[in-house]
């Protein structure tokens, strides 16, 4: 089915009112800085609307790309044709299991740095390894993001999703499901939900987007429940105090989408970048980090493509000299064409 523009833009205008934009430079939206136009962009802070446009996208059959905070995310220079959706649901509530612990219920667009900044004070600890992920809780998930010896995936306890495959099928409202913590695949920065993201290489080294569905993700994050225990609300502070310093003290503070690859077993990304002679090096406004070899920055005035190329750079030396395939973290969304 053809996508009829202005038709679509129209119905959600008198839908959503001004939160839907066109021709929304995707730049603004991302951590590195870079991309094009978004062909209707929304910003969603409801459950109700989220589920409202999905389904409305499903009787449509508009194309439709779920968001979150863009920190790990390369939109293309071409922008996404279609309509791209941010979710910014962002409540939570704790529900106190015993006098020791308690189960974090919180929306997919809470943010890492405001739950940490929140819970220390209150002495609920488990999540205080991730003050340096500047993401929210939902691509959290996708990724099974850690540090510091930590990961999201120690403490989930279950994930509520939008199943957009059931909905595609019978053309209907798409239903709720709920995985419990053994049912999500969880690995080193690795879920159930990352499985048809990756990206991988053409015959030259370039990277290329994973194929993308009329509505992706086909399983959309809402909600998750995570176990917290309680802690001493000093030791907790500091502890995530630690972990910031330790972040300034190592990662870039230019414009940059955090780790570019995950590290191979037994080895970091980063070092071998840096083995290969590749920190610092430059494309355009793009530099692989002086700081940290495994971060891609923009210097000013970047676009995707060069950072596209400092991708395969890193991962076409790496692979030659010691053999090492390096995978992304990153996703690339949008429409690369060659």
């Amino acid at each position: 089915m053809r996508f009829e523009l202005e038709t679509a833009y129209d119905e959600l205008r008198r839908r959503f009112g001004e939160w839907a934009r066109r021709d929304e430079p995707l730049a603004r939206h991302c951590t590195f800085g870079v991309g094009g136009p978004a062909d209707i962009w929304l910003s969603l802070d409801a459950r109700a609307d989220l589920i409202d446009l999905v389904t409305l996208s499903v009787q449509h059959d508009w194309p439709l790309l779920l968001v979150g905070n863009g920190t790990n995310t390369l939109y293309a220079d071409a922008g996404v044709r279609g309509i791209v959706a941010r979710i910014a649901l962002n409540a939570y509530r704790i529900e106190e299991q015993t006098e020791q612990d308690a189960l974090l219920i919180a929306e997919a667009g809470v943010s890492w740095p405001r739950l940490l900044n929140e819970l220390a004070p209150l002495g609920w600890a488990g999540l205080e390894f991730g003050p340096g992920i500047p993401g929210t809780l939902g691509g959290g998930v996708v990724s099974n993001a850690g540090a510091h010896n930590g990961n999201l995936g120690q403490v989930l306890q279950w994930v509520e999703v939008l199943d957009v495959r059931q909905a595609v099928m019978q053309n209907t409202v798409p239903p709720v499901v709920c995985y419990q913590h053994d049912e999500l695949d969880l690995g080193y920065r690795h879920s159930r939900f990352r499985a048809q993201r990756r990206v991988q290489y053409d015959e030259r080294g370039f990277p290329i987007a994973a194929s993308r569905a009329r509505i992706e993700p086909q399983e959309i994050i809402m909600r998750l429940g995570v176990m917290l225990h309680r802690d001493d609300p000093q030791r907790v502070r500091a502890t995530v105090e630690a972990h910031k310093q330790h972040r300034k003290r190592t990662q870039p503070v230019q414009q940059s989408a955090g780790s570019v690859f995950k590290n191979p077993e037994g080895d970091h990304a980063g070092r071998l970048i840096e083995a290969v002679g590749l920190k610092g090096y430059r494309c355009g406004g793009a530099q692989i980090s002086e700081r940290h070899a495994n971060f891609i920055v923009n210097v000013g005035g970047a676009k995707a493509a060069d950072v596209a190329t400092l991708i395969k750079e890193a991962h076409d030396r790496v692979l030659s000299r010691f053999g090492a395939h390096l995978e992304m973290e990153v996703e690339l969304r949008g429409e690369w064409g060659e």
